[in-house]
Formats: C-alpha cells, sequence, structure tokens
C-alpha cells in the first residue's frame, strides 16, 4: 500500500501516529480552552446529524449518523473524556445512538440547555470552563456562552460563528464531532494512547 503511494520506506509507527492536523489550526488561547476540557457536550440535530429529517408515510422518521463520529465518541470515552447530549427535540432515534456508543447522559425537548448542562456537569463534580460544546444554530448561543471551549460546525448557522472558539473543517453529521474528538486528545496529549493500537 505504501509503495503504491509513493513511499519509499514504510513509515514507522511513531510518523503514522502523529497528532491529529486540525490542532495546528489553534492559537495559544483556544489551545488553553481545549486543555481544560473534560466533557464533550453535543447538540443533536445538525451537529451529530446533517440537520435534515426524514419523515416515513407511517410516522416515523429517520436520522443519519456518521460513523466515524461514533469512533471519536468512543475513543474519547477510553481517554477518560465523557460525551453528553442536549438536544431542542426529542426522539427515539437518539436513546439508541447513544446507547450504542455508550453515552449516559442524554437531554431531549429541551429549549434552554444551560440549565440542563449546569445539572449534569455539578453531578459530575465539573465547571462549565471544563466543558465543551458544539453547536449549529441560534438556540445553542445561550449554552456556547457559558462554556469553556464553543464549538459551532462548518455549515452551522452564521450568528454562532462570533461566539465559538472553533469552527469545524467539517460539516455536521459527516465528521464534525470526530473532529472535535481528535482535536481535544491531539491537544490533550491522548491521541497516542487511543490511536497506537490501530497503527500496530
Amino acid at each position: 500500500m505504501t509503495k503504491q503511494l509513493g513511499f519509499l520506506e514504510e513509515p514507522g509507527t511513531k510518523e503514522r501516529i502523529k497528532a491529529p492536523s486540525v490542532v495546528r489550526r489553534l492559537n495559544a488561547e483556544v489551545r488553553t480552552r481545549v486543555e481544560r476540557v473534560k466533557i464533550l457536550v453535543l447538540d443533536v440535530d445538525g451537529v451529530m446529524t446533517d440537520g435534515r429529517l426524514i419523515y416515513h408515510d407511517d410516522g416515523t422518521e429517520s436520522k443519519a449518523f456518521d460513523v466515524r463520529d461514533g469512533h471519536g465518541i468512543k475513543m474519547l470515552k477510553q481517554a477518560g473524556i465523557e460525551t453528553a447530549l442536549i438536544s431542542g427535540r426529542s426522539s427515539p432515534l437518539v436513546e439508541k445512538r447513544a446507547a450504542d456508543l455508550g453515552i449516559t447522559e442524554v437531554v431531549q425537548g429541551v429549549r434552554d440547555k444551560v440549565p440542563h448542562l449546569e445539572t449534569i456537569l455539578s453531578a459530575k463534580n465539573l465547571k462549565f470552563d471544563e466543558a465543551a460544546f458544539v453547536g449549529d444554530d441560534v438556540v445553542d448561543l445561550t449554552v456556547m456562552n457559558r462554556v469553556g471551549f464553543a464549538v459551532v460546525v462548518a455549515d452551522g448557522s452564521e450568528y454562532l460563528f462570533d461566539t465559538a472558539h472553533y469552527v469545524t473543517l467539517a460539516p455536521g453529521g459527516r465528521g464534525a464531532v470526530r473532529e472535535v474528538a481528535e482535536l481535544i486528545l491531539g491537544v490533550q496529549g491522548l491521541w497516542d494512547k487511543v490511536a497506537r493500537p490501530y497503527f500496530e
């Protein structure tokens, strides 16, 4: 495989598991914010999905989740960083996806996400500046203004860009969560720990 890509020599394990490239996009102030993150909190529609809702004739709906986003969440968990979901809509599909990923903190059908995040953080003895939040629309502004590391997905509402500390390269539902997961792991020096088994 490496010869087909033009390598003269096969790269060693150390070279192959280098820190994620997105880490290089950060300035010192944002890097400091990421270093403090102990929990990643996600909106669902537009962040874990592309925001589309597909309604079926029988009244049910469908959502599409990205498997790489899911693996990013699992890698965070391996590194000791939890994930929570807080969504303005309610759907049994979200509960199913959360269960598949081992996410136990799931809040749905809420307009104001701040008090619910406060409850989650209090139960875990964490502070707002130790939380990262990824959103995509204006309903996420209040919580983004409170957390230590606020992220908006690439295709999110323009009104979030001035508030966010980081704008992903990937759109919602298509790798944005994985990007943030790799960013956190890379900045905190945890990428090597969780990625090494895949490269050996």
